[in-house]
Formats: C-alpha cells, structure tokens, sequence
C-alpha cells in the first residue's frame, strides 16, 4: 500500500513538474512512431535544448508549437551514404526528411579540412568517411577531381605506397572519421596485397568499411573473403544495383554471412538506375569497348539522350555525372523488402546536374513500397532509415546512440509526415523537385522545414564524428 501511495505521489510531482515547465518547442497530438521500442501511440513530444525532454499523453506548453494531429512524427532519417554535401544538397535533403546526411562511400582524403568546412553549422547534421579512393587519389597523384582518370585507378602501388595509404587510412581515422570508404570498381588496379591492408587498418580499429563490391556474386566473394580473412566488419553499399539480377543470391550470402557470426551489413536505393561519372574506371572499364545496343544504357542527363560510339566519346571528352539504366524494379523490390538493408539514398549532385534519388529516396519508400504496394509497412520503412543506420555506426560513434530514435534524452532530429500524401516527385530529368508530404523536419531542436517548406537562415546541424585521438584536429 506504502509503494502504492509513492508511486502516486511521484507520478502526481512529475505530471505537475511537466504541466509547469514551458518548452522550446511542443510537438502536440501526432501519431508518434519509435522503432526502437515499437511504440506506436499518439504522444505529446517537448523539447529542451536540442533534445527530447518528455513524451506524454499530457497537454504540454511550448514557446513554438506544432500541430502534428493527423501526421506521423518519427525520429529523422538518417542517410549513410550521400555524395555531395553541399548547402544546396542539404536543403534537398531535408525536404526528403534527412536530419543526417553521411559521405561513407567515396569519403575524403582528408577528415580534419573536410569537417573544419563545415564547422560554422550546416541545415543538418553531417559526417565523412576517410576514402581509400580519395587517399589513393592523393598517393599516386591522379589528376581527377571527383572519381581517380589516371594512376589512381589504373597504376598498381608500390608496397611503400600501400604503406603510406594503409597510415593516412589511419590518421583519417585518428581525425575522427565515420568509417572507411572505399569503391573497388573506381581503383581497379589496387591489388589483394593493398585491399588486405585497408581491411586490416579496419579491423585493427574496430572500424566498418563502406565498400562498393565489383558487381555480382563474384564482387561479393572479394569483399567477405577479404572481411573473413581480416575479421574486418563490411557494409555492403547499394545491394542492389550491385547486384542487378544477382541480388536475391547476394542478400542470401550476407544474411548467411551473418549466421555464421560476420558482422556484415548492406543498403539499397529505391531506383532502377545508378548514376556515377563517365570518366571513372567503373563505367570506361565497361563501355569503353561497348556496342551501341549496350551503350544505350547510358542517360546523359542535361539532354535525356541515350549514347551511342560518338557521344559515348564526346561526353567522356568533357566529362561529368552519366545516368546508367542497368536494373529492373523487381531486383529493386527485393533488395528493398529484404530485413537486411538500410535505406541510403546514394544521392549524387554534381553543378545543378543529378539524380532523383537525392531529393526524393525517404519520400518514393514510404510513398510508393508502403503505402502503394505494402511491400514493407510503415514501422519497417522507419526502422531501415533511422535505427538501422544508427546501429551501423554508433560502435564507432557514440554520439549515433541518441539518433534514430524516439526516447527521453535523445537528440531532438525528428521527421514530421503524412503518411496518407507523402511521395517523391523528382524524375531522371527534374531531378531536384522536392516531394510532398513531409510536414516538419527539425534538427537539433530547431526547425529546418515547416509546414512543407524549407526554413531559410537556419544551420543547426552539427558534426557527426569518431572521438578523435591526439592525431586529430
């Protein structure tokens, strides 16, 4: 009887405690989605100082309020793989719902610069992997600017500049790094010896390596013998568009992977084609020699021409970002389906040129795969872009225990919808139309979009980042 009565008193002191305290910003009446525990409740959210300070079935004031009655409220979308972060890229993200936007693929050669330009604040949070790609760029002194043309793509390394790649690896890490990046089809002359040594520099540090798979079955052989062999943990990019018919056997070797005690995980994009540029190794390797019924994968995106010989050519002459049709729905289905993946966009801008996936991948999953042909349901769809993506990471960055999810002293990265409306718009020639139906984004407490609106001025992201060592900046 005596607990009984202190737990009244106690529940009695915290409703009034809550009741008298007035927050930064209430979020009131919305059907509140949190995947880590599964609730899935209408819920009253106050926010405090960039967190969240309670969740309750009580009313709630506010210096800021909104209404999300009708709407789902659920813990930002985290993006582990998103390629040109820009302010102009961030602002598209975030009218997609992304409160977290990753480069973990191609990464940087050089952390502590990469992080110090976008130290002053971003519209929302952001972080960097330490690239092989751009580290071997670096070594072998390619002259490409974004994907290696020259010896960092074709030019073996000597076993001291494997050394020095293996130590700057390293000291991206010691600078705070993410992970490890890399993109086996950009560097097609990094022997077994220089792969080993990355997934070495990986395992040694108890780091994920975010790598891009040559294609097929046999792609995925390289890379979980290469993580068997080092004990290295692997995340797979894109399954899918690695994979292209391949996929199903492919997501049936990673879960079997995993069986066997690997820590090996993978993503996929809603999208039947990829993008990348036409000066890499990974598209002149295969259409360097194509005939043109295969060079008609191609999609030079300023025009919408499907190449042949001569502009196949012309367009490798001046360089720059090559839509390449080579999937099918069905395979994207799969991979989206699968309990294994994440959902990362691949999002690709490159000067006002780019692919639909940057502006509209969160939007077409809950849109199109949730609510038009219920291959996941919506818990499933929130799961795969915000708590997945925080588990990859958060061994290695603490800091990702307090994102992608919905809990009392999380950080306050939060996306507002309408599960009824919500859908992507942009298409492989308007690629930067921005959905509809994601209501509110609020980063860091602060409100980025509002009332389906871009909230201009405002740059409350923050750094997402490995503790860095005495190596760092």
């Amino acid at each position: 009887m005596l607990g009984l009565l202190l737990a009244l008193q106690v529940g009695t002191l915290l409703a009034q405690s809550t009741a008298n305290t007035v927050y930064d910003r209430v979020i009131l009446g919305g059907r509140l989605m949190d995947p880590a525990s599964n609730l899935d409740a209408v819920r009253n959210i106050g926010l405090l100082d960039g967190r969240i300070a309670v969740i309750t079935m009580q009313a709630l004031r506010g210096r800021d309020t909104v209404d999300a009655r009708s709407l789902v409220v659920a813990p930002g979308f985290i993006d582990l793989h998103a390629h040109g972060q820009t302010p102009e890229t961030y602002r598209f993200q975030s009218l997609d719902g992304v409160t977290t936007s990753l480069e973990l693929e191609l990464g940087t050669s050089d952390v502590a610069a990469w992080y110090r330009e976008r130290s002053p604040g971003q519209r929302i949070n952001y972080g960097v992997s330490i690239g092989h790609i751009k580290v071997r760029m670096s070594v072998m002194h390619d002259s490409g600017t974004v994907m290696p043309v020259g010896s960092g793509a074709y030019r073996e390394a000597s076993p001291a500049q494997i050394v020095e790649i293996a130590t700057r690896i390293e000291i991206g890490l010691g600078e705070g790094a993410v992970s490890i990046g890399a993109g086996f089809p950009y560097t097609p002359a990094a022997t077994r010896d220089e792969l080993l040594a990355v997934f070495r520099v990986a395992a040694r540090t108890k780091t994920a390596l975010h790598v891009h798979i040559r294609p097929g079955v046999a792609g995925l052989n390289e890379a979980l013998s290469l993580a068997d062999e080092t004990h290295a943990t692997l995340h797979v990019v894109h399954i899918n568009s690695a994979g292209l018919a391949e996929t199903p056997v492919m997501l049936e070797m990673i879960s079997d992977s995993r069986a066997q005690g690997h820590d090996v995980t993978t993503e996929a994009y809603p999208y039947d084609a990829g993008m990348t540029e036409i000066q890499s190794a990974a598209i002149q390797d295969i259409y360097r020699a194509a005939p043109n019924e295969r060079l008609a994968e191609l999609e030079w995106p300023p025009t919408g021409e499907r190449l042949n010989r001569d502009s196949f050519e012309r367009y490798s002459r001046i360089g720059g970002p090559v839509v390449v049709h080579t999937n099918t729905e069905e395979m994207v289905a799969v991979a989206i389906k699968s309990p294994l993946t994440i959902i990362a966009s691949d999002a690709y801008w490159q000067k006002g040129t780019g692919h639909p996936r940057t502006t509209g991948t969160f939007s077409r999953i809950l849109g199109r795969y949730v609510r038009e042909t219920h291959s996941l349901s919506l818990m499933e769809a929130i799961r795969k872009m915000t708590l997945m993506p925080a588990q990859r990471l958060e061994g290695r960055v603490p800091g990702m225990r307090q994102k992608g999810r919905l809990h009392v002293g999380a950080d306050a990265d939060i996306t507002i919808f309408d599960a009824a409306t919500v859908l992507d718009r942009s298409t492989y020639r308007e690629p930067s139309l921005s959905p509809v139906g994601i209501q509110h984004v609020i980063v860091n407490g602060v409100s980025v979009v509002a009332n389906g609106r871009a909230v201009e001025g405002v740059a409350p992201g923050k750094a997402v980042r490995a503790p860095v060592d005495r190596h760092g900046a």
